[in-house]
């Protein structure tokens, strides 16, 4: 049996974080990549219509917001670790040091998926600058642990949670 993790009293660097998040990505883009695959099988090859106007269906978008969505929680809550943390030896965790609750893991998820939303204006700005936009936003979700003295992010004040180190 795997021992228990440790968790110091120490705020894990922004930087960290930011390394642990490039790791999550690569995985991210898998289990995107076999989602797509398992839903063109499925529907013959016609899953994104193509033609004057690209359409993606609502419920394809859906289902890969919620198969990425449950890679965080379920890696939450299950040790306070994704694959991308485990390398640099962090761990999300209440502020009593114990993995998140159901509920902390959602809210979560849900606030640092938020500025996604703004790629709904992608059709009438344009993805270049929807893209920036994006990417502005997640700087400012993250700055805000530079100010923290716990480094805590823009989802981890609104969760309760915070990253730490392990010993």
């Amino acid at each position: 049996m795997p021992t228990p993790l440790t968790t110091t009293n120490l705020p894990c660097p922004l930087w960290r974080r930011l390394l642990a998040l490039v790791y999550d990505l690569l995985i991210v883009a898998a289990i995107v990549m076999v989602v797509g695959l398992l839903c063109q099988m499925a529907t013959g090859g016609h899953l994104i219509g193509t033609g004057a106007k690209v359409t993606v269906p609502l419920w394809y978008q859906a289902l890969q917001g919620m198969v990425v969505a449950a890679y965080f929680i379920s890696s939450w809550r299950r040790g306070g670790q994704t694959v991308g943390m485990r390398p640099w030896r962090i761990r999300v965790t209440r502020s009593d040091g114990r993995t998140p609750t159901m509920r902390q893991a959602i809210i979560r998820v849900l606030v640092a998926a938020a500025p996604m939303l703004l790629l709904a204006l992608a059709a009438p700005m344009g993805l270049r600058t929807t893209l920036w936009m994006l990417l502005i936003a997640w700087i400012g979700w993250f700055a805000v642990a530079l100010f923290d003295s716990r480094r805590r992010a823009l989802h981890d004040l609104a969760a309760g949670t915070e990253i730490r180190l392990l010993e």
